[in-house]
C-alpha cells in the first residue's frame, strides 16, 4: 500500500504535535512504523488519505458497536449542532441520560456527566475518598484508569508496593497512597487491606481489563473483592469506561452479576463524542458539588452534542439487545478461526475473549494478569500488525489492545480478516 501522503501529513504533525499525535498509541511507535491519517470511515471500514481502505477492528476503542456513520446515528445530528453546541447552562437531555445510565446499571443511583474517562475515574476516587475519609486506594498492576497523576502508578517486584510513579511529572507524594495489586490475586488484595487496615478508602478495577490486551477475572475475583469491600468499608469502583454497554448493556456488572458501589463509564456512551461519566450509590454521589463538599467541575461536562449522540446509541441498544448477541457471534467466529490458524500453523499463541472484545496475545502463556502479559513476543506482534495492515486489515498498534468487533462487520469482512491472518501468521514466524 502507499502511505505517502500518510507520512507527509505525520511529518507535518511532528512540527507542532508533540510526537505527531493527540494520544501516544497512535503514533505506532510500539509496532515501528508511522500512523496512517484516517479520510473518512462508514461501517465497518475506514480510508486513510491516500486512499486505502481498511476493515477496523478498533472502532475508535469501542464506541462503534454499530459501526462508523450509522445512518441512525446521524439523523437529527445537525439539528443538535443547529440547536448549540454549549450553553454553560443545565439541558434537559443531560437528565434523560443520567437515567438511562442508572436504568441499565443497578448500582448507578445518581450520575455526573464528565469530558473523559480520566476525568470520570479521578473524579470516582475523589468522591470515594470525600465519602470515606480515608487517602488509599488500590489498584492493579497493567490496569490503566486514565492519566490522572494518582493512577499513573507501576508495581515494583512482589504482590504489592507503594506507588512509583509511571511517567516523569508525577511527583512520588501525589502516589504515595497508591497501592498497586495483581489483578486475578485476590490473595494480594486482602495482605494489602490487611496490612493497612483502616485506611483504604476504594479499590479501582477495571472487571475486564481491557489496557493489557483483553483478561477476563477470574472465578471469584470480583466476588473476593465485593465481599472484601462490604466487610471493611471499602468503595469498589468499576472501571467500565471500555466494558460499560459494549460487554453486555449493563456492562461487566451484569455480565458477572457483581454491584460495585461506584462505576466510571466514557467512549460508548458519547458515540465517540468526547464524554464520560460518574455513577454510584447516592449516599456517596451526594457528596459531590454542589450537594456535598467533594468539589468537581467542568466547562463543557453534559455537552448538549454528546448527550444527544449518547442518548440515541443507548437507547437504540436497550430496544435492540439483540446486537450484543450478534456482535458476540462475530467474534466467536473470528476467534475461532484464529484457534484454526494457529493449530494449522503449530503455534502455541493465546487468545482471550469477552463478547465483542478479543486479543491475540503472542505468548505461550495463559494470560490472566500482567507477569503474563510482559512474556508477549512484541516483535513478532510488529510483523504480524504490519503484515495485516498491509492486507487492508485494521488492528490496534499495540499489542496490549483489543480487538473490537461491531455490527456492522460482515461474513466477508470475517474471511478477509481470517485470510490475512494466515499470511501475517507465516510472515512473523518467518
Amino acid at each position: 500500500m502507499n502511505h505517502e501522503k500518510s507520512k507527509a501529513a505525520f511529518a507535518k504533525a511532528c512540527g507542532v504535535i508533540p510526537g505527531g499525535v493527540n494520544s501516544p498509541v497512535r503514533a505506532f511507535q510500539s509496532v515501528g512504523g508511522e500512523p496512517i491519517f484516517v479520510d473518512h470511515a462508514k461501517g465497518s471500514r475506514i480510508v486513510d488519505i491516500d486512499g486505502n481502505e481498511y476493515i477496523d477492528y478498533i472502532c475508535s476503542w469501542g464506541p462503534f458497536v454499530l459501526g462508523h456513520s450509522h445512518p441512525m446515528m446521524e439523523e437529527g445530528a445537525l439539528e443538535a449542532i443547529r440547536r448549540g453546541m454549549s450553553y454553560g447552562l443545565p439541558t434537559e437531555m443531560e437528565t434523560r441520560m443520567a437515567q438511562l445510565i442508572c436504568s441499565a446499571y443497578k448500582s448507578a443511583e445518581m450520575v455526573r456527566m464528565v469530558n473523559s474517562g480520566t476525568e470520570a475515574t479521578m473524579s470516582a476516587i475523589r468522591a470515594a475518598r470525600g465519602y470515606t475519609g480515608k487517602d488509599k486506594i488500590i489498584k492493579f498492576e497493567g490496569c490503566y484508569h486514565g492519566h490522572s497523576d494518582c493512577l499513573l502508578v507501576k508495581s515494583g517486584s512482589g504482590a504489592l508496593t507503594f506507588g512509583v510513579p509511571t511517567s516523569p511529572g508525577v511527583p512520588a507524594d501525589v502516589v504515595k497512597n497508591t497501592l498497586v495489586c495483581r489483578y486475578n490475586d485476590l490473595a494480594s488484595v486482602q495482605e494489602t487491606v490487611e496490612e493497612n487496615r483502616g485506611e483504604i478508602a476504594a479499590i479501582i478495577v477495571e472487571p475486564i481489563a481491557g489496557n493489557m490486551g483483553v483478561i477476563p477475572p477470574r472465578p471469584g475475583f470480583l466476588e473476593g473483592l465485593r465481599a472484601l469491600c462490604t466487610e471493611q468499608g471499602i468503595v469498589l469502583i468499576f472501571d467500565e469506561v471500555i466494558s460499560g454497554f459494549r460487554a453486555a448493556f449493563g456492562g461487566a456488572s451484569q455480565l458477572y452479576g457483581i454491584d460495585p458501589d461506584m462505576a466510571c463509564f466514557g467512549k460508548i456512551i458519547g458515540s465517540g463524542l468526547p464524554v464520560g461519566a460518574y455513577a454510584g450509590k447516592r449516599e456517596i454521589m451526594s457528596m459531590v458539588s454542589p450537594k456535598g463538599p467533594v468539589y468537581q467541575a467542568g466547562t463543557l461536562s453534559g455537552n448538549p452534542l454528546a448527550m444527544f449522540m449518547g442518548f440515541k446509541l443507548l437507547s437504540y441498544l436497550k430496544e435492540h439487545r439483540e446486537i450484543y448477541q450478534t456482535v458476540e457471534e462475530y467474534a466467536a467466529k473470528l476467534e475461532a478461526g484464529m484457534r484454526e490458524l494457529l493449530a494449522r500453523h503449530g503455534l502455541h499463541y493465546t487468545i482471550n475473549r469477552v463478547g465483542s472484545l478479543l486479543c491475540l496475545f503472542f505468548t505461550e502463556r495463559e494470560v490472566v494478569c500482567y507477569d503474563d502479559v510482559k512474556t508477549c513476543d512484541t516483535d513478532k506482534f510488529s510483523k504480524y500488525f504490519q503484515s495485516m495492515l498491509d492486507q487492508g486489515v485494521l488492528l490496534a498498534p499495540s499489542q496490549f489492545e483489543a480487538m473490537f468487533v461491531s455490527a456492522a462487520h460482515t461474513q466477508e469482512d470475517l474471511e478477509r480478516t481470517l485470510y490475512a491472518m494466515d499470511r501475517a501468521l507465516s510472515a512473523c514466524e518467518g
